[in-house]
């Protein structure tokens, strides 16, 4: 009798898109074709410092070495003198911040990881942060690091305005980079979104952000002063540095 032949499907694996490589910051050209100066909603935010910087003045976004630097310098006279955004503090400082060109929504057939090298200052009244934002309303809004003038990095999720998870996480004080990563996915009910939490290659925390799948949001990297890290801040220039970050989706 001839034996009939048996094949065995195999599931189809599907590679991940590179959204962003880890290449972006490797000059000014790479730089501006993943990643957009300032904030998504312009030159202001909730701490002291004024963001600037655009394609052809690099004083406070600039890029060496394949490393980015945000950087931070008192200045005075601001005009306007306040922060057009809450709570309004007064300019103390000029400084740097970009925002990921393609927006991330994580959906039940995508899921998303993040990660990055960082060179942090902690001295009080230093506020850099790498961070998730909503693109309509507020929030969502999930913190893959934000640092607020200690030697620790915070883990924060806010589902809304008073419901926030955070988890603090030691942080050297030397400036050698330190590695992040969150990896974003939906959850079965097909509403909230896990966030995995990573540094230096350990899992630290897991939380949970409810309502996140289908949310667009921003990955904002930004170097703030004051506000939340405290006040006075520093009298001289402060420097944060970034390197290696990359964005990669799975599974769509």
């Amino acid at each position: 009798m001839a034996m009939a032949a048996v094949f065995l499907a195999t599931p189809l694996v599907q590679a991940a898109t590179t959204v962003i490589p880890s290449t972006s910051f490797s000059s000014y050209t790479t730089l501006e074709q993943y990643w957009a100066y300032l904030y998504p909603w312009g030159s202001d935010h909730n701490g002291s410092a004024r963001m600037v910087g655009n394609s052809s003045y690099h004083e406070n976004i600039a890029i060496a070495s394949s490393t980015l630097s945000l950087i931070a310098t008192p200045t005075s006279g601001a005009v306007p003198p306040t922060s057009t955004a809450n709570p309004n503090p007064a300019i103390h400082y000029a400084s740097g911040t970009i925002y990921a060109k393609e927006q991330i929504t994580v959906t039940s057939e995508n899921s998303y990881t993040i990660s990055g090298e960082f060179s942090a200052p902690t001295t009080f009244g230093t506020w850099p942060a790498f961070w998730l934002t909503a693109v309509v309303g507020w929030p969502p809004e999930a913190d893959l690091g934000e640092w607020k003038g200690t030697a620790d990095t915070w883990f924060n999720t806010f589902n809304t305005s008073t419901v926030v998870v955070s988890d603090i996480v030691p942080w050297p004080t030397d400036l050698s980079f330190h590695t992040l990563e969150a990896v974003l996915t939906a959850e079965s009910n097909n509403v909230d979104v896990r966030i995995d939490f990573y540094m230096d290659n350990e899992l630290k925390t897991t939380q949970y952000g409810s309502g996140f799948v289908g949310a667009a949001l921003w990955l904002i990297i930004d170097l703030q002063m004051e506000g939340s890290s405290g006040s006075p801040g520093p009298t001289g220039t402060t420097t944060y540095m970034i390197r290696n970050v990359e964005i990669t989706r799975s599974g769509d």
